[in-house]
């Protein structure tokens, strides 16, 4: 061992440093025991300055635990109910039968015309011949042309269904399903008429995607099933 003052060797039995006269102080020596290192020592990983936040995280006051969200639940759309349109040959079935019912008011029309004009002829001494029935067929005809006309509005007008096609399940309809108004079956009435020498404004029913007529584009309205 050395001197602490001097570092001079010196043995374990000297009571004092033979060069310097220093006593030396009394250490207590154990043979053959193992020392030990003390060391801080941290396994899990090295120290950096990131730990620091860590470590202050412990002194923070308790967080408060949020609820969890609750799934939004979106209203229910209400479903759109499935078009079936009107096709050609239901169309055609429904025409005829609105053509046999304006014949049947056409012939009790013509009838009534018919007597009221030979009494009028009677009343100024006349007969019923061939050269005076001229007046009777052109107010007929007229007669006729006006009752087809009002047959099909009026009933479109109403309820967008004529006779044969209330009997059909059929029924006539503008945008989005809205009622046929009396001028809008007017205008479909007079498309019907200009289209009728050109057969290809009806069969266009039958290539058209939403079963529609010439006079169906020209007045925007669609026929349906109910």
């Amino acid at each position: 061992m050395n001197c602490q003052n001097c570092e001079y060797p010196i043995l374990p039995s000297d009571e004092k440093c033979p060069h310097c006269g220093a006593l030396p102080l009394r250490r207590r020596v154990t043979f053959g025991a193992r020392r030990e290192e003390f060391a801080l020592t941290r396994e899990e990983e090295p120290f950096e300055l990131g730990d620091v936040a860590q470590a202050e995280d412990w002194q923070s006051p308790v967080e408060q635990k949020s609820e969890p969200e609750r799934p939004v639940t979106k209203p229910a759309s209400p479903s759109i109910p499935e078009i079936h349109w009107g096709g050609f040959f239901r169309r055609g079935c429904a025409f005829v039968l609105d053509v046999v019912v304006i014949l049947a008011l056409s012939m009790i029309m013509f009838i009534m015309c018919y007597v009221g004009y030979k009494v009028g002829l009677s009343a100024h001494g006349r007969a019923l011949t061939w050269e005076h029935s001229t007046p009777l067929f052109v107010l007929f005809t007229w007669g006729w042309v006006g009752l087809a006309t009002a047959y099909f509005v009026i009933f479109h007008g109403i309820e967008g269904k004529t006779i044969g096609k209330w009997l059909l399940g059929l029924r006539v309809v503008g945008a989005e399903r809205s009622a046929v108004t009396y001028r809008r079956a007017f205008l479909r009435w007079l498309g019907m008429v200009a289209f009728a020498p050109v057969l290809l404004g009806f069969l266009w029913i039958l290539w058209s995607r939403e079963k529609r007529g010439w006079h169906d584009f020209l007045a925007r309205t669609w026929v349906i099933r109910d």
